[in-house]
C-alpha cells in the first residue's frame, strides 16, 4: 500500500502536512487552505506556492509545496 504525504514548506524550513493538493501560484492561509480571490483585507498572512517537489521512498509518496509570504504591496492587487 503505498501512501500520499502532502506538506508546506514555510519559509524558514518548518513543514507541516496538509490533506490536499495545491498548485504553483495559488495563494494559501497560514495552515495552507486555499483562498478565494478576492481577498477580503490585506490584513492577513498570505503564502503563495512557488515551487512543488515529489520524492518517493518505498511506502509513500511525499509532495512538498514551498511557499512565500505575499507582501501587503501585492496583496493590495488582490482586496475587493
Amino acid at each position: 500500500m503505498r501512501f500520499n504525504i502532502f506538506q508546506i514548506i514555510f519559509p524558514e524550513g518548518d513543514s507541516q502536512e496538509i490533506s490536499h493538493r495545491l498548485r504553483v501560484n495559488q495563494m494559501v492561509d497560514i495552515n495552507g487552505s486555499p483562498l478565494p480571490l478576492p481577498l477580503p483585507t490585506t490584513k492577513m498572512i498570505v503564502y503563495r506556492v512557488y515551487k512543488i517537489s515529489t520524492d518517493s521512498n518505498r511506502n509513500e509518496d511525499i509532495t512538498n509545496y514551498y511557499l512565500e509570504q505575499v507582501s501587503v504591496n501585492e496583496l493590495e492587487g488582490f482586496v475587493r
